[in-house]
């Protein structure tokens, strides 16, 4: 049996991979690195999403806790992904263990583990895991486990709701009186997920107007991927115009990543959520420091940064990165493309109810529509237009082997516009002379090979993707 962190944690098919019994053993490694981590004092905060048995899955990781004497703190019910990495924090806890697949497809369930800081563990404190676990293989240590009534009987279980710190956390960091000043008419789309009814819980006592939907518990997630992207947001879409709404904020499966529709029933993507928040954030608030942005993030970030004088730093894709920077101190706001987005003062894990809170500040201070604002968004820093694909991969791809290729086969030029430089940061980045960009990169966590582009208009990001999908066959 092979059983791999990737990038946040381990993820796998139901019934196929991720069962009962190998969970199990995964819990026991993560129970034997708690004790590495802290032999004194452990403890470790669960929680998991709304997929097929999560609930029970989490149950069962609570139940090897305390099993090896760990003080386990066991959400209620299914909650956001960022509530139990803040409840972490808030604990003092040694580490965390969130149950779920975050924005896969409906028959993946997986296990993110979290540090005592409040974010996802390294990739060292992975490894090891993965070291304890085949240790534990090889030496026919199986795990320990208890009953849980009796766990709780014994104090060694503690169920708590881990949502309403939380929720005070983010008031200190969203200008709620703004908001509800604005007496904004919102669509929650929840997309069946964990960060269901989370907006209108934290807006209940404001003047907005909250309207959830896909906020049922619904393991299959209606037969979609629980992503914030066009293709999976036409129920969104459809209500903001079918009524008077000023904007749809869209969480994924366990809500640490946000999408948005305008008024009108546009997406607005995490480039344009990431750029707008930012910009406010620097000129309203007057607040200073790195801005931290992922490869395949949209250079706007980077004019605007450059505007206030500010240090933008590259990191390849994958939260962590953004987290290791937040941590080091300095950071006023990173962001992935995916749309996981932290700020300065918040835990360093990507947060999409915090996000969708601040974009609604965005529009409440301004008294304008969404749609308004990213058009002069997009005419004082861009203008910028995105689009990504992804090939499905026949076999494994080896990193290594296909930036090689790919910088051998660099172009001088790509749909007729001089290339500037080439990055290995992450996969394969060709930069063009007129602001455009297009990157290649192989997914860390699915069967993959990503195509980015941004580009001044949708035909130059055709023609980008075009020539990427030739390159990235080629390689």
């Amino acid at each position: 049996m092979t059983i791999k962190f990737g990038t946040d944690g381990w993820r796998a098919v139901i019934s196929e991979t991720f069962t009962f019994g190998n969970l199990r053993l995964v819990a026991q490694a993560i129970a034997d690195y708690v004790l590495e981590e802290n032999a004194s004092n452990p403890s470790v905060v669960v929680g998991f999403d709304t997929r097929f048995l999560s609930d029970r899955y989490a149950a069962e990781v609570a139940r090897v806790m305390a099993a090896n004497r760990i003080d386990t703190w066991l959400a209620r019910a299914d909650t956001p992904t960022p509530a139990i990495s803040y409840a972490v924090k808030h604990k003092n806890a040694t580490a965390g263990v969130m149950i779920t697949a975050s924005h896969n497809a409906p028959r993946y369930n997986g296990v993110k583990l979290k540090s005592c800081f409040g974010g996802s563990a390294s990739p060292a404190h992975h490894k090891r895991v993965e070291q304890l676990l085949e240790r534990n293989l090889s030496t026919v240590h199986g795990p320990n486990l208890m009953d849980l009534d009796e766990a709780i009987k014994r104090d060694r279980v503690h169920k708590f709701d881990p949502a309403w710190a939380y929720y005070e956390h983010l008031s200190n960091l969203v200008d709620l009186d703004i908001v509800s000043s604005g007496e904004l008419r919102i669509v929650a789309d929840g997309m069946y997920g964990s960060g269901r009814g989370a907006f209108s819980e934290i807006l209940a006592r404001g003047r907005s107007h909250v309207h959830n939907i896909r906020h049922e518990m619904n393991p299959g997630f209606g037969g979609i991927h629980p992503e914030p992207i066009t293709r999976h947001l036409g129920m969104l879409m459809s209500t903001i115009q079918s009524g008077h709404w000023d904007v749809g904020l869209a969480t994924d499966g366990d809500a640490d990543r946000i999408g948005a529709v305008d008024a009108q029933g546009n997406f607005v993507d995490p480039h344009r959520i990431f750029a707008l928040v930012l910009r406010y954030l620097l000129e309203k608030r007057g607040l200073r420091g790195k801005v931290v942005r992922t490869v395949s993030t949209t250079r706007m970030i980077d004019r605007i940064a450059a505007q206030y004088g500010l240090e933008l730093i590259e990191t390849p894709v994958g939260f962590n990165h953004i987290a290791d920077l937040m941590i080091a101190g300095g950071v006023v706001m990173g962001g992935e493309e995916s749309g996981g987005m932290s700020i300065q003062g918040h835990i360093p894990e990507g947060d999409g109810v915090l996000l969708g809170l601040l974009l609604l500040e965005v529009m409440a201070a301004a008294k304008t529509p969404l749609h308004v604002l990213v058009e002069d968004l997009l005419a004082k820093f861009g203008p910028a237009q995105y689009a990504r694909t992804d090939m499905k991969l026949t076999r494994p791809v080896e990193k290594k082997e296909m930036v090689a290729m790919l910088i051998n086969l660099a172009p001088e030029a790509i749909a007729g516009v001089a290339v500037e430089k080439v990055e290995t940061v992450d996969g394969v980045k060709y930069y063009l002379n007129d602001g455009s960009w297009l990157l290649i990169r192989p997914s860390g966590t699915e069967p993959v090979l990503r195509v980015y582009a941004e580009a001044p208009n949708d035909e130059r990001v055709k023609a980008l993707l075009g020539f990427g999908e030739e390159m990235a066959a080629k390689a």
